[in-house]
């Protein structure tokens, strides 16, 4: 990968719902013509807001990759109020980040979006309980009060449930806020969580009972990547139509899946910096907390045998099979029936690689190492 001189772009995260403009400093890229410098404006659509589960994107911006690519390309964070894949259908955007089930489900109510690029390679979803519960798996579940988010991040609680035989009436399932304070109040016996936030959250807490953070051994930890509920998370969405009929579109697919690629090697490479990159993006987490998520976020991708991006298809049938199986308390499906051929592609991924790989950038990452994160009280 080229090394550049890392430059610090002013950011801004201006709500919930309002774009988040990016700028980069390199000189503009010929995209037009022969003599041109005009870049082609693309809205990326982020799944929430700006945190180092999307560093990627924003070292893709701050290093100017995509400038170097030919394009302009605004950042749309969302706060829960935005459905990406929707955004995307909808004609609002030009690529959407979202996780498969979800669209999975989109797709089946009529959404014509294609998977473009499986940028995480691993599930890194967690279900956390104290290590004294009785929860030692998913199968431990029943007549527990098992916390969710909802929003389509439960399917594969009940999926990994329907796994082990379990009715998903037999659980409580507890509506839980995108934090672990019902956890930590003893609200709820097991509570989900990503590896690379809400886990840590806890790892940033206080036990009242030692007056030292919590640490690993005061928790159980269920990962469903080790379970048959697992199901691919985030992915790059691109519009189905466009895909099959705009050339423009096609080449421009190509252009930004590169530079993407350039920006998540960016992060394994320089876990720090991409942490300080997201932070003056407008993430709201502490720095601790913050480079914990990029190096977690990393451990999702990295390494990526196939090449970053490549959509294993048995990977991707396996999450088909999850979302059919997956039945919530409420007796409702995630999806009824395959998805169409159209759900998925790596023509334009591979085609990137393979470019990428000319130019000797490493996109398998097969030496890659995580690096050591102490968490701070509050994340800070």
């Amino acid at each position: 990968m080229m090394n550049r001189t890392r430059r610090f772009a002013t950011f801004s995260a201006i709500g919930l719902t309002a774009a988040l403009a990016l700028s980069a400093c390199s000189p503009p890229a010929e995209t037009e013509g022969e003599g041109s410098d005009e870049l082609t404006p693309i809205k990326l659509q982020l799944q929430w807001l700006p945190q180092g589960q999307f560093a990627g994107y924003f070292a893709a911006v701050d290093q100017g990759y995509f400038e170097e690519a030919g394009l302009d390309v605004e950042i749309i964070p969302s706060g829960g109020d935005i459905v990406p894949q929707d955004a995307l259908a909808n004609g609002d955007v030009d690529y959407a980040i979202a996780w498969v089930p979800k669209v999975l489900g989109s797709i089946e109510a009529g959404a014509n979006v294609t998977n473009i690029a499986q940028i995480f390679q691993r599930s890194g979803t967690l279900q956390v309980a104290w290590a004294d519960s009785g929860i030692e798996s998913v199968a431990d579940f029943e007549g527990k009060k098992i916390g969710s988010w909802g929003f389509g991040n439960e399917w594969e609680i009940f999926a990994a449930m329907a796994a082990e035989g379990l009715d998903s009436t037999t659980v409580e399932i507890i509506t839980q806020s995108f934090d672990m304070n019902a956890f930590l109040a003893g609200d709820i016996d097991a509570a989900q969580a990503m590896t690379y936030n809400e886990y840590a959250q806890v790892l940033e807490a206080v036990n009242p009972d030692t007056g030292e953070l919590y640490t690993p051994e005061d928790l159980t930890v269920i990962s469903y990547e080790d379970t048959v509920g697992a199901m691919l998370q985030d992915a790059i969405w691109a519009d189905t139509e466009r895909l099959e009929s705009d050339t423009e579109y096609q080449e421009t697919t190509v252009a930004f899946l590169k530079a993407v690629i350039k920006g998540w090697v960016y992060a394994a490479e320089n876990p720090e910096d991409a942490a300080q990159i997201v932070g003056a993006a407008g993430s709201s987490w502490g720095p601790s907390h913050e480079l914990w998520m990029v190096n977690e976020t990393n451990k999702l991708i990295w390494p990526a045998p196939n090449g970053i991006g490549f959509i294993d298809p048995d990977a991707f049938a396996a999450t088909v099979a999850a979302a059919l199986s997956a039945v919530n308390e409420t007796g409702a499906s995630l999806i009824t029936a395959e998805p169409p051929a159209t759900a998925y592609t790596n023509e334009y991924i591979e085609q990137a690689l393979a470019e990428l790989a000319e130019e000797g950038v490493d996109t398998t990452g097969e030496g890659f190492s995580p690096i050591e994160v102490e968490l701070m009280e509050g994340g800070n």
